[in-house]
């Protein structure tokens, strides 16, 4: 049931980021160029799976999103909440497909379960 109740979590934040977004009225291409962006971090894992867990997790924790929006807001800027709404809805499209924070063991092994091939249904 928490997995499920994470993934539901993901989907709203999806969702709602994306429709905060919309709300904005900059270029859907934009949202679309950047959407995929956090996944760059995959490149870390070049380096080993802890300095891999580590710059996937730095870029897919909602943290730095949620920071970007209070220095958006303070700013009145509406780039930076795109910037931001797009990050975020990229985390939560992760976090519905399974996708969690990395553990430094492995990239299947994620707060959301196990991942991959032989994962147990997460």
């Amino acid at each position: 049931m928490p997995r499920l109740l994470l993934r539901l979590e993901g989907m709203a934040l999806f969702i709602l980021a994306t429709v905060a977004f919309a709300h904005l009225g900059l270029s859907w291409w934009l949202y679309a160029i950047l959407f995929l962006a956090p996944d760059l971090s995959f490149a870390a894992y070049a380096a080993g799976p802890k300095p891999g867990a580590l710059a996937y997790n730095a870029v897919h924790s909602t943290l730095a999103p949620a920071i970007l929006v209070g220095l958006g807001l303070s700013l009145d800027s509406s780039i930076l909440l795109g910037l931001a709404a797009i990050w975020a809805a990229h985390i939560g499209f992760d976090r519905m497909l399974g996708y969690g924070l990395k553990y430094a063991s492995s990239f299947n092994d994620t707060h959301l379960g196990r991942i991959g091939l032989k994962s147990a249904g997460a």
